[in-house]
């Protein structure tokens, strides 16, 4: 008994010290999201009960600027959806990982499925996938966020406009270490590719909806160049199995 409850701990710590780097990397996003919640006009306990319960960095700035711009809750949740649908992939993409796990570990990793824990679970194969190792990951990176977002809503409410210092950049950067790691076969370059260029042009032409026209275009040109990959490949294995 005591041998496992051990165990637990060391993957649980062993999770935990494998998202600190991308925990410590959001610390400025989770800033720039409190003291932005406060800018909009929440008040102190709503600004963190938003990193607690909503719990999702670009979905709460939108938030945050669409109720301050006095946008109705239909619509926010609306766009709210739209922003966090990526989530959907990821919880798709590791259901074979935690669909045979409790209802309660179920509900705890899907709460907790950041990209950050997607980023560094995702890889695992189903025998190497531990859910006290997964629970270090997400655990350590809401502990860590909600920290930071406690940081700029103190922050947010004793310095003037923190959120004009360039905290922002901080979701770029961390989207770019998570994606850049994973640019390894064609259909991913092709992907990203195809995205970053839509996105840049699409917002330089003042397009309406440009990041997400873009994202759907990556999507769609990955499948495409996969699809051919994979058509080679099989008729390839034709020839050489004619061959033989």
């Amino acid at each position: 008994m005591d041998y496992a409850r051990m165990n637990k701990r060391t993957e649980l710590r062993k999770g935990f010290i494998a998202g600190m780097p991308l925990s410590i990397a959001v610390i400025p996003w989770g800033i720039l999201a409190g003291s932005y919640a406060i800018d909009a006009g929440l008040n102190v306990y709503q600004a963190q009960a938003m990193s607690g319960i909503l719990f999702a960095g670009s979905a709460q700035l939108v938030a945050a600027g669409m109720f301050k711009s006095g946008i109705g809750i239909g619509t926010m949740l609306l766009t709210t959806l739209f922003i966090t649908s990526r989530h959907f992939l990821y919880s798709i993409s590791m259901r074979d990982k935690i669909s045979h796990l409790p209802a309660r570990w179920r509900l705890l990793l899907g709460f907790w499925l950041t990209d950050e824990l997607f980023a560094i679970c995702n890889g695992q194969t189903q025998q190497e996938f531990n859910r006290w190792y997964a629970a270090g990951v997400g655990g350590g990176f809401y502990l860590i966020w909600n920290i930071a977002s406690f940081v700029g809503i103190i922050a947010g409410s004793q310095i003037p406009s923190l959120n004009e210092i360039g905290l922002d950049f901080a979701v770029a950067s961390t989207f770019i270490a998570l994606v850049f790691p994973l640019i390894k076969t064609l259909p991913v370059v092709v992907c990203v590719l195809v995205s970053l260029v839509l996105s840049v042009f699409l917002t330089v032409n003042q397009v309406e909806g440009a990041l997400m026209i873009a994202s759907i275009s990556g999507m769609i040109a990955g499948f495409i160049s996969e699809s051919y990959v994979q058509r080679g490949h099989s008729k390839k294995m034709t020839a050489e199995g004619e061959q033989l």
